[in-house]
């Protein structure tokens, strides 16, 4: 199934699913049975999916055409959201560019940092450049969503945890984070603005046909102005899922809601590919993230 959260133009935000011929509101037909929230919905989903299951499948009609609604974030409240960096080509392209050794380091534990998870945009939002910064970039990742409760998960019992994935972009201004990189504590408001999921959030079953053992044959492509600047492969993660998901349940409980962000693939971003290949993020630009079978992310740049 393909979960969404919309809002209509009289409504407040709204939790269902996709169907080829539109969005079904899961309270409403439903009749109050199921919440009108994702976060509510992943909180017990283990008794909320089988239901949703039972509806789609008994081919009631959508509720409102897409044209009728505007999608937000699958999961625009997350508890948390943990982005790692678990592509080596990304690591190894970026420290070339910046002139830098690759951290041994990073071979030894997957590595991630806390983002703001208060930022979180949808497919179709503006996103604002940051007033003091002048190169905006885009990242092209892909996100699983928890949707168990969980404290020192092991890599192999992992996949009982994830509830879905969806697509993300953490947008970076580079110029404040390279800045704050020198003080050695991580990023911080060059990562605090903006972090755009969606357009939906995919259940694992609908990626069966992809899945290669623990990783998946599923393409990454990001355009901007609709023209290709970045192509990779969610096969060629260094990290699973899995071995992420052990980290951060490392002596800390995961819940449902929390986002693992896997970071940026090889190629993913315009500070990898560099400014003889794109120039940095405008106002007006639009930015398009594909991935296989999650569909697209769509953003402008505010003017």
């Amino acid at each position: 199934m393909k979960f969404v959260t919309f809002r209509t133009a009289d409504s407040a935000s709204r939790a269902g699913w996709l169907t080829p011929q539109g969005i079904v509101d899961m309270n409403l037909v439903s009749e109050g049975e199921l919440p009108a929230s994702m976060l509510d919905f992943l909180a017990n989903q283990e008794t909320y999916l089988p239901q949703a299951l039972k509806l789609e499948q008994s081919g009631l009609k959508p509720t409102y055409s897409l044209a009728e609604v505007n999608l937000l974030a699958p999961v625009p409240h997350p508890r948390s959201v943990r982005d790692f960096m678990a592509f080596e080509l990304h690591i190894l392209n970026a420290a070339k560019r910046l002139g830098q050794q690759m951290a041994q380091a990073w071979y030894e534990i997957p590595a991630f940092y806390f983002t703001n998870h208060q930022v979180i945009q949808g497919t179709g939002a503006k996103i604002a450049r940051p007033r003091s910064c002048e190169w905006l970039d885009y990242e092209l990742e892909i996100a699983c969503v928890i949707g168990k409760e969980g404290k020192n998960i092991r890599a192999e019992e992992a996949e009982d945890y994830i509830f879905g994935y969806t697509i993300l972009n953490d947008w970076s201004a580079r110029d404040l984070q390279m800045k704050e990189s020198k003080i050695g504590l991580g990023p911080a408001k060059g990562k605090d603005f903006a972090t755009s999921l969606g357009p939906y959030l995919v259940t694992k079953d609908e990626l069966a046909p992809y899945r290669i053992g623990d990783r998946y044959d599923m393409e990454m492509v990001a355009r901007v102005n609709g023209r290709e600047l970045s192509r990779g492969n969610f096969k060629d993660i260094y990290y699973t899922f899995g071995q992420m998901i052990e980290r951060a349940s490392d002596g800390v409980t995961l819940y449902p809601g929390d986002v693992i962000g896997s970071g940026t693939v090889g190629t993913g971003c315009l500070l990898e590919l560099g400014p003889e290949v794109h120039r940095w993020l405008e106002p007006g630009d639009h930015v398009e993230l594909e991935v296989t079978g999650l569909g697209i992310l769509e953003n402008t740049i505010e003017s």
